[in-house]
């Protein structure tokens, strides 16, 4: 029997949306291993499912998670990696191998610790409920965040910002992660999920081609600099523009009708 106290991943496919929930709800959504390598391999199907063309992140439960299980890591880290990623997995946090190539929507809710905030940078649009709690505490354990919050964090909501909880360890919430621009949309607690939901599938409503090649362009500005990717947008545009996408695009102008996309 497995062990109730591993943590495991939900996956659910939703149209054209896959929905992927953190199930450890008798310890907060608290990280082990397993769930870590349980989340790549999820990650992993929805980069595959050529029929899925948006990804929601949640936590099932009370809250999106406690953060890392800390003992389960102290092996991890003195290998200088943070998990090992299965075999046609992609990591959640972006930082070994390539990233998925799709979009990433995310819900959070109740305690969003140390792990927690550094998915919420991963990904890209987020809400929360108003009552969730965030904190980065890696400081009051003796080390600090190694999954990306150093970097990403100072960049999404400038230093001082950053460094204000980054050094501190101070929770804060909901209300002040979206007035720093940590989350885009905050709703009353509950309806988090509802609305990233809304979020993701008017997303797969567009055109799938188009949706990847601006995230690709953007993060690549973000890698690169902004002049190296202002260089290949019209280069990059041209496969785009021999796709079928781009007919119907074109036709349901004419016709004034909602286009029909099928990401080819």
């Amino acid at each position: 029997m497995p062990d109730a106290n591993e943590g495991t991943v939900t996956v659910e496919k939703r149209g054209h949306v896959l929905m992927i929930g953190l199930d450890r709800t008798n310890k907060m959504n608290a990280f082990d291993k397993k769930m870590y390598r349980d989340l790549s391999a999820a990650y992993g199907e929805l980069q595959d499912d050529d029929d899925v063309r948006c990804g929601v992140l949640f936590g099932q439960g009370d809250h999106f998670t406690g953060g890392l299980d800390l003992p389960e890591w102290t092996a991890e880290f003195a290998s200088e990696r943070f998990a090992q990623i299965p075999e046609g997995g992609y990591d959640p946090l972006g930082l070994q191998g390539p990233r998925i190539t799709k979009p990433m929507v995310i819900a959070v809710q109740g305690w969003c610790l140390t792990i927690g905030i550094e998915l919420l940078l991963a990904c890209d649009i987020r809400v929360a409920a108003k009552d969730t709690r965030f904190a980065q505490i890696e400081i009051k354990r003796g080390i600090y965040p190694v999954g990306g919050a150093t970097v990403r964090l100072p960049a999404e909501i400038g230093w001082g910002n950053a460094m204000r909880y980054l050094l501190t360890g101070d929770t804060f919430t909901g209300e002040e992660a979206y007035r720093l621009g940590l989350v885009q949309e905050i709703t009353e607690p509950g309806q988090q999920l509802d609305r990233a939901v809304e979020i993701a599938e008017l997303i797969a409503t567009q055109a799938p081609l188009g949706v990847y090649a601006s995230l690709r362009s953007s993060r690549f500005a973000q890698e690169a600099g902004m002049q190296a990717a202002f260089n290949v947008l019209l280069r990059d545009l041209q496969p785009l523009l021999e796709s079928e996408d781009v007919k119907e695009g074109v036709q349901s102008f004419v016709e004034r009708r909602q286009a029909v996309f099928k990401g080819k």
